[in-house]
């Protein structure tokens, strides 16, 4: 059985640091890419991040460049999202998803082509 599964989420005050992992099971080969997503309460899904599997290519967002970063781990098959300098307005469930390439990521109207979802981490930033 596919499947992925998010943790590490938590409450943090602004300019704390967390670190999310996504840890997948029960693929047969490697996926192409891994995205993280998230979804604050009232808001559209937005895609923040993605890591490819061939060559670790990576893809962020405006709005988390330069404080987030993904890497991934091969053998374990578990991405993680190293979330610094962390804004409330950074407070949302995180998701991750396998995709097709990371452009996908960059791509709202492609979200619901995405069939693998693990079941989210909420992420709080706030004083």
């Amino acid at each position: 059985q596919v499947q992925l599964v998010e943790s590490g989420g938590g409450s943090v005050q602004p300019g704390g640091s967390l670190r999310l992992s996504c840890a997948a099971s029960g693929f047969t080969k490697d996926y192409y890419a891994m995205g993280w997503f998230r979804q604050a309460p009232g808001k559209e899904r937005e895609g923040v991040s993605c890591v490819t599997s061939r060559d670790g290519s990576t893809y962020y967002s405006d709005s988390v460049k330069g404080r987030f970063t993904i890497s991934r781990d091969a053998v374990s098959k578990t991405v993680y999202l190293q979330m610094v300098s962390l804004k409330p307005e950074d407070t949302a469930v995180y998701y991750c998803a396998t995709t097709a390439n990371c452009a996908v990521v960059g791509d709202p109207s492609q979200y619901s082509l995405l069939q693998i979802w693990g079941q989210g981490t909420r992420v709080t930033v706030s004083s």
